[in-house]
């Protein structure tokens, strides 16, 4: 075989293969068995109470990572995540031939110089706010253990360091004063802790050795309910390892303890397993918690995968950078087109989007981080109303953009403005309600819309054209908005071809 034509046919096999950019999880198989299980679901698998109603319009959200390895920065003397050192957050967890002499000790002592000068919550809630977040998710323990509040139950928190206050009550005060909702990160996964262990505990030690990290564990959670009671859930991490998994008894009864001192308390699904160890959902296929939060940076290519849970998408800004990182050069860095893309996909979904910043060890966000979040609530100034209270629609996915509505509005954010400048609808033919009028969102300019049943063989759909205005011009997502009614006359039925 010619080895262009060879080249070519591998290059083929290869590609086919590939998923959707950022859709990397696919539809999820049903069990086919029933199980008894003891540690199951414990609420309801679509609330109803206002907590979560208020979760379901949130629409956008921020994610905040800080901690000491906003002080490396994502590298230490030179060496960075690309050169062999540990992603941002991760970096206390560095190993191997490139690690610095004495790392574990070295890192574990950054607290004595964590003194964010420049940290001032009520500014980050005032960008968070005019970015057009409903609610923010910050980390009060990542996996190096460390705490950001003055917990009474280690010594390795705030309160030790130069700075001594407690951060996450300034975040909670300054985000809720602004109307922000507060969910707190807490990682179960605590590098530094003795008494944790990442295996199943097997010797009688190992036993009595976890069973007092489970009992710290217990005592931090009811102490940040307590000193934070105006929270509205937890986004748990660090839940993987076997040693927490063999725990489903303790975890079953310490999740009922937390929703009966917090009624409405949201919690995800990434908390707790079930007995047989299945994570997310229990081996029944039911959602382990009030909304999926298996999204980490990818999204879900169908609205059918969803099955009708809730559910939100956490993504970065650079690949996987959660922490701060000095460096961005030479990485694809997200802009603020393609989160508002992913906004849109989440929203059109029944989904909220929620987008991570790593501030520095001064309390600065990366000055990119400044940027896209003021374009985006530029954006959403104008365009806010397709996105919140907005719900997905059963219509046929639009090769423009993301459809939304709301009462009796449609909307679709064009991304991919057709060059001709005729939005083209497709409505099923059967359809009780189609666009009756159109108009661009920006300034409220009526559009003309036509019905253009087009006649194609064996097609569901009709259709409807909006013709743009042949001076419009732009460079961002913009939302055409149409009232729905009655259709005027049915789609005519014409004769087909014997084939």
């Amino acid at each position: 075989m010619n080895k262009y034509i060879l080249c070519a046919v591998l290059i083929g096999l290869y590609t086919a293969q590939l998923p959707v950019a950022g859709q990397w999880t696919g539809k999820k198989e049903k069990p086919t068995e029933t199980k008894e299980l003891q540690y199951g679901p414990i609420t309801p698998a679509h609330r109803t109470d206002d907590a979560m109603e208020r979760f379901r319009r949130y629409g956008l959200g921020q994610f905040i990572h800080w901690g000491l390895y906003a002080i490396p920065g994502n590298e230490w003397e030179g060496v960075s995540a690309r050169g062999g050192a540990a992603a941002s957050e991760w970096i206390r967890a560095w190993r191997g031939p490139t690690a610095p002499k004495d790392w574990i000790k070295t890192y574990d002592n950054l607290y004595k110089q964590f003194n964010p000068k420049d940290f001032d919550a009520k500014r980050w809630a005032k960008q968070a706010k005019a970015m057009g977040a409903k609610y923010v998710i910050f980390t009060t323990k990542h996996h190096d253990g460390f705490a950001m509040w003055p917990s009474k139950f280690t010594e390795y928190n705030i309160s030790h360091t130069p700075y001594k206050k407690d951060i996450v009550k300034e975040v909670v005060d300054a985000y809720e004063a602004e109307g922000i909702d507060v969910f707190l990160y807490f990682s179960v996964l605590e590098w530094n802790n003795p008494n944790y262990m990442s295996g199943e505990p097997k010797t009688a030690e190992e036993k009595k050795r976890f069973a007092k990290f489970l009992a710290y564990t217990r005592n931090q959670l009811l102490e940040l309910l307590e000193n934070y009671p105006t929270i509205k859930g937890f986004w748990f991490d660090g839940t993987w390892d076997r040693s927490w998994i063999q725990a489903a008894e303790f975890t079953y009864n310490l999740e009922k303890e937390l929703r009966s001192k917090h009624p409405g308390l949201i919690i995800g699904s990434r908390f707790r397993n079930d007995e047989y160890g299945k994570r997310h959902f229990d081996s029944n296929g039911q959602l382990l918690g009030d909304y999926e939060q298996g999204w980490e940076r990818k999204l879900p290519a169908e609205y059918s995968w969803l099955d009708g849970n809730d559910w939100d998408a956490v993504m970065t800004i650079p690949p996987n950078g959660w922490g701060y990182m000095k460096d961005w050069s030479g990485l694809y860095t997200k802009d603020s087109y393609d989160l508002l893309d992913m906004l849109l996909h989440c929203v059109s979904m029944n989904g909220n989007f929620v987008l991570n910043f790593g501030p520095d060890a001064a309390g600065n966000m990366h000055p990119q981080e400044d940027k896209i979040a003021a374009e985006i609530g530029d954006w959403l100034t104008v365009n806010q109303e397709a996105v919140y209270d907005a719900t997905h629609i059963d219509l046929p996915v639009s090769q423009y953009g993301y459809y939304t509505a709301k009462e009796e509005f449609l909307y679709l954010t064009v991304f991919n403005k057709p060059v001709n400048n005729r939005i083209r609808i497709a409505i099923q033919k059967n359809a009780s309600a189609v666009p009756v009028s159109a108009a661009l969102l920006i300034a409220n300019t009526a559009l003309p819309l036509t019905h253009s049943d087009i006649g194609l063989d064996r097609d569901k759909n009709t259709y409807y054209d909006i013709q743009l205005p042949a001076t419009f011009s732009t460079d961002k997502p913009f939302v055409i908005k149409m009232k729905m009614g009655a259709p005027k006359a049915k789609a005519d039925k014409l004769m087909d071809a014997k084939m």
